[in-house]
């Protein structure tokens, strides 16, 4: 009888094996398996924050436009509870989108406009309000730090604390400020901060500068709501950060902080498509740099989609850089959504491997995240 009974649970398990085995060997969803799913640019909001920085009034990159485009600026936000209601109306979104762990950070306007003494108070009271969210749900949420970048010793300052005493995955830069870019060696402190404790800096677009959308975007032959979105999430805020990125390789961050993290935002924000051409036009013999530009763009930047749901920049991007290089985002709440993301993922030409990769195991690995 004993005997019987070991023989039936070595058969048992011989015949879970083999059919373990072949269930490997079919797609995700033939096997059952419903991927998890962890998304990083996904943005919150919060009316005390909202209130602190609107009482310095309106940025220069709004106050120095026509009344008409300031109209059509102001008709794109939105500020409602898709932002600020984290306990219903996210958890919905979430659930219906198949989102398993949101990583926060602030929506704009970020107080990159008020002064370094309060930029560092507002700043800190954001990321201790974000601090709040997580330890509620700490296994939906992770969180981006918000940063004073018009005091860059703070900032590092800043976000340090927020890496050690709460546990922040990284932090959320949104350019251009007050019409710099972060080359200047002014910012280098929050970088080298980054490189130090070992977490990513996320890249979000912002308006240009005002003078620039003047000339580039909003002086055409089409009407100013037109113009306004050219100069931003059409085009111009893309461009902007694209060019932001471009400019620390250049300036040789990434030989000067060799584990330094970037995370660039809607599939590389115009840039992965210039690559070749900067290669062989601005070498390293001319640049003073240690590798050819793509390299850098391979080695130390990972690639989302934001919420912009294409095959063909999702194949693209994955033969381009690797799968090992894409995280998934959502860009919650400002892009509608057509096709669950899970199921986008799910039904791209891709391996199961890769699909797994970009759904969760990049964002486990470079977030550190359980």
């Amino acid at each position: 009888m004993i005997f019987c009974a070991r023989s039936v649970r070595i058969i048992t398990k011989a015949v879970t094996r083999l059919l373990r085995e072949k269930k490997r060997g079919l797609p995700l969803t033939e096997r059952g398996i419903n991927m998890k799913i962890i998304t990083i640019e996904e943005h919150c909001a919060d009316k005390r924050i909202l209130d602190a920085t609107a009482k310095y009034g309106a940025p220069s990159y709004l106050t120095e436009l026509p009344e008409k485009v300031r109209g059509a600026y102001n008709s794109m936000r939105f500020t409602g509870e898709k932002l600020t209601d984290v306990d219903t109306v996210r958890f919905d979104f979430m659930r219906e989108q198949k989102v398993d762990v949101q990583v926060l950070s602030y929506t704009t306007p970020v107080p990159d406009t008020v002064p370094a003494e309060d930029a560092v108070r507002i700043c800190g009271e954001a990321n201790d309000i974000l601090a709040g969210i997580v330890k509620k749900y700490p296994d939906r949420f992770a969180a981006f730090a918000t940063l004073p970048m018009a005091a860059p010793e703070e900032a590092a300052r800043e976000l340090e604390r927020c890496v050690k005493e709460y546990g922040f995955v990284g932090a959320l830069i949104s350019g251009t400020w007050q019409g710099k870019f972060y080359d200047d060696p002014a910012f280098f402190p929050i970088f080298e901060k980054a490189a130090e404790l070992d977490v990513p800096i996320s890249w979000h677009p912002e308006f240009p500068d005002a003078k620039i959308q003047k000339h580039y975007y909003l002086s055409g032959n089409y009407p100013a709501a037109v113009g306004m979105q050219f100069a931003t999430a059409g085009f111009g805020w893309h461009l902007d950060v694209g060019l932001h990125i471009t400019r620390l390789v250049l300036s040789g961050i990434f030989d000067k902080l060799p584990n330094l993290k970037f995370i660039s935002g809607h599939w590389g924000e115009t840039i992965p498509s210039m690559l070749d051409r900067m290669d062989q036009i601005m070498r390293p013999q001319t640049t003073g740099l240690n590798k050819k530009i793509s390299t850098y763009f391979h080695e130390n930047i990972w690639y989302t989609p934001s919420g912009i749901l294409s095959k063909i920049q999702l194949e693209y991007t994955v033969r381009e850089f690797g799968a090992d290089h894409v995280i998934w985002a959502l860009d919650y709440p400002y892009v509608p959504f057509d096709t669950c993301s899970a199921d986008f993922l799910l039904k791209a030409n891709l391996t199961d491997e890769e699909k797994e990769l970009i759904a969760h195991r990049n964002a486990e690995r470079i977030f550190k995240l359980n």
